[in-house]
């Protein structure tokens, strides 16, 4: 027999009880008990996937952030602190092990100054990590608050279709190569780079889905009852495109760290030793025998990051949508 009260999250006696002739006790409809958030942990951590890719996120945020503190590293004098050693130079994982011992430190093996490699690509992490964190934020927070706004208030819509029709077309790669060769080639600078104008195509998108939905009968009616448009565009609109915010958030934020990769890549990235800088520092030897380790290890980490948090996202965002709560 079907046990109701632990799938409806409801004892006996609510759902069983006897109600006797009180007339508005006998129309009491119960109904199971519902948690926006709750369902969606519930509907998220259902898929065994998740439960994996988290686990391995959860590795790379630790790595990232912890273990270089861990450690004290330093960027400024461990990729020069064997540099006297010739021998340590260039060195495959097995190799490093055997120069140096069994430490974790060499399961990457070491870099043309004897560096280690694993030392220095979690290091670079934490810098592309947190870089498209801060872009992501920046550009999430005005792009959903102002596309919420443009598409409700269409004198704000015609103002924005000419600002978004001139700066829109602006090829974003070629704005950020642009300031970063204007400013000086660092963290913050590529921020702002990412930033000036990041937003804006957030911003008309949100704009684009606020429109299918801001005539709706309560949307009209909180109009009559004089409501301010950004206060409708907060509590009326917003809350129905969570899911449709999360997946763009997925998909923006492995961009930020695949356009910082590209940036470094062609020696326009920061002067911070990130996973980008990394890569291109080490294109030399991705070529030369033996010294494949240096250029394959960054690059492998810079996909995973980007494929964890993207499937991350995704999921999270399917996990948002109301209609998947339903059993």
């Amino acid at each position: 027999m079907e046990d109701f009260s632990k799938k409806y999250n409801m004892s006996d006696e609510e759902l069983f009880s006897r109600i006797g002739n009180d007339q508005f006790a006998s129309e009491k409809i119960t109904a199971p008990r519902y948690s926006y958030w709750r369902s969606v942990f519930r509907v998220f951590f259902r898929n065994k996937v998740n439960i994996v890719v988290l686990t391995i996120l959860a590795l790379v945020i630790v790595f990232a952030y912890v273990y270089p503190s861990v450690i004290g590293y330093n960027p400024e004098v461990d990729p020069f602190i064997n540099v006297n050693d010739t021998a340590a130079f260039h060195l495959t994982p097995k190799k490093a092990f055997d120069h140096f011992g069994f430490q974790l430190k060499w399961l990457f093996g070491t870099g043309g100054t004897g560096s280690s490699t694993f030392d220095s690509i979690w290091n670079g992490s934490r810098i592309s990590v947190s870089l498209a964190f801060i872009c992501a934020a920046i550009n999430m927070t005005i792009g959903i608050l102002l596309g919420a706004v443009w598409g409700f208030s269409r004198r704000v819509d015609m103002i924005m279709n000419e600002v978004y029709n001139v700066l829109g077309n602006i090829p974003s790669t070629l704005l950020v190569s642009v300031l970063v060769m204007i400013f000086s080639p660092s963290f913050w600078t590529l921020v702002f780079a990412m930033t000036v104008l990041g937003w804006l195509g957030m911003a008309y998108y949100i704009r684009t889905r606020v429109i299918i939905i801001r005539d709706h009968e309560y949307n009209l009616a909180s109009r009559c009852l004089g409501t301010s448009i950004f206060k409708i565009a907060l509590k009326n609109i917003l809350p129905f495109m969570t899911s449709v915010i999360v997946l763009e958030i997925a998909a923006a934020i492995p961009g930020y760290i695949s356009s910082e990769v590209f940036l470094s890549y062609i020696g326009l990235g920061m002067s911070e030793v990130s996973l980008g800088r990394l890569i291109y520092e080490a294109q030399n030897a991705m070529v030369t025998p033996g010294w494949g380790w240096e250029f394959w290890a960054p690059v492998a980490v810079a996909s995973v990051i980007t494929v964890v948090l993207y499937v991350t996202g995704q999921n999270l965002g399917d996990a948002t949508d109301p209609r998947t709560h339903m059993e």
